[in-house]
């Protein structure tokens, strides 16, 4: 049995979870009236719509720029990332744009990992992230999984806030519907 937090990297595993968060969030939220994909857990938070234009910005200036970075040897430090780009980028895309938007560079990017052939020693090759410091490239790919997840949980839990009030005494058990600490 392997417990939270012990699993080392696996590349495969990883490729794994990227490959699939396109397809789980189109069948999550495609076709879903504006009450679900618009929702938000208040001021300052992100709908569901939200958070796939922060994910396609992910795609085109993140993950893969700050592998090729690594692998590049560079030492300055990766290029800073607008978490709020989405809000200027998605404007007037509907969300299934969006949805085949992120598919689409999604492919393209996992394809792009791949073919990297990546070793054991790329993995433990250092970048310098502008906030944390000296990263390596296997916690950039690790991140970027978990990122994946960290969103995936984010929409179910907004989306659940949703009905937050209407499932009345089952809200005790309703744990998602509680705000995160």
């Amino acid at each position: 049995m392997i417990l939270m937090n012990q699993k080392p990297f696996n590349f495969d595993d990883a490729v794994a979870i990227l490959e699939r968060t396109p397809a789980s969030l189109k069948a999550l939220l495609s076709g879903l009236p504006e009450t679900w994909i618009r929702a938000t857990e208040g001021e300052g938070t992100w709908s569901p719509y939200d958070v796939i234009g922060h994910l396609i910005h992910g795609e085109r200036t993140d993950w893969i720029p700050r592998a090729r970075h690594i692998l590049a040897g560079e030492t300055r430090p990766f290029e800073a990332f607008d978490r709020m780009a989405q809000f200027n980028e998605s404007q007037g895309k509907s969300l299934g744009e969006l949805l085949k938007m992120f598919a689409d560079l999604r492919r393209e990017n996992v394809a792009a990992l791949v073919g990297m052939n990546l070793t054991e020693a790329d993995l433990g090759r250092k970048g310098l992230h502008p906030e944390l410091g000296d990263v390596t490239l296997g916690q950039l790919l690790a991140t970027w999984v978990v990122h994946d997840l960290v969103h995936v949980a984010q929409i179910a839990r907004t989306m659940a806030k949703v009905y937050g009030e209407a499932t009345g005494p089952w809200t005790a058990y309703l744990s998602i519907l509680r705000d995160r600490v």
